[in-house]
């Protein structure tokens, strides 16, 4: 199911939803001019790999060096269908977050989201040498958000019923909650495989998500009233 558009109005621009998309999108063609090997040492510097913390021992494993990937990662791409799904969820989803929360409460979302995102990565991938990359443990965060302001919303959604396209208006609460359950089924039978299941953040997904709805229940947006959607 792919989501093409939502109903939650809003007052103002989404100032930092769109800086956060012109910064992933910068960084992504700095990634593009690489070649092969500068690319490998870019995501391999900059992309999040748990064997730093594992391995205390191991070469540019100082403080600083395993702090800040849990940031840096975050605007790391591996192709072109990754940063724009992920930049499409951001911009639906992102815009009405912003809106009722204000930018700096939701900068603040979208970046805690993404660190314990990577956070909860870190821990159930203890010494991987893969990197994690992508700004999707970071926009789960804006999804729990959501989730939790917008339950009623309708997500208009593209589903596919065999080779015909079809539009379907969706409640929020069931779209979002389908979409956390397919990321925990997805992280369960990974993590009992022992490996890495299509090279997806699946418990990084999930760190962020709860992390989003924590906080935006914290930050107050979900006692605004909206009667509108039912709050």
């Amino acid at each position: 199911m792919l989501p093409f558009r939502d109903n939650v109005p809003t007052r103002a621009i989404p100032f930092f939803n769109y800086v956060l998309v012109f910064a992933n999108v910068r960084v992504f063609i700095h990634e593009l001019s690489l070649t092969d090997k500068q690319l490998t040492a870019f995501i391999l510097r900059y992309g999040l790999r748990p064997s730093l913390w594992a391995h205390p021992g191991s070469p540019h494993a100082s403080l600083l060096d395993k702090l800040s990937p849990l940031v840096t990662s975050m605007f790391l791409h591996g192709s072109w269908m990754h940063i724009i799904s992920n930049l499409w969820f951001l911009l639906l989803f992102g815009r009405g977050v912003e809106d009722r929360l204000g930018h700096a409460r939701y900068l603040l979302l979208y970046f805690a989201g993404g660190v314990a995102s990577g956070a909860l990565q870190l821990a159930t991938h203890w010494g991987s040498a893969l990197p994690t990359i992508g700004a999707s443990g970071a926009i789960a965060g804006v999804m729990g958000a959501y989730f939790l302001l917008f339950p009623f919303a309708r997500i208009t959604t593209l589903v596919p019923v065999f080779i015909l396209p079809l539009f379907v208006d969706i409640p929020a609460l069931f779209f979002l909650g389908l979409w956390f359950a397919t990321q925990i089924y997805s992280g369960v039978y990974a993590y009992s495989l022992g490996a890495d299941f299509g090279g997806i953040a699946w418990w990084g997904h999930i760190g962020g998500f709860v992390a989003g709805m924590y906080l935006a229940g914290r930050f107050g947006g979900a006692s605004r009233r909206n009667a509108r959607y039912g709050w």
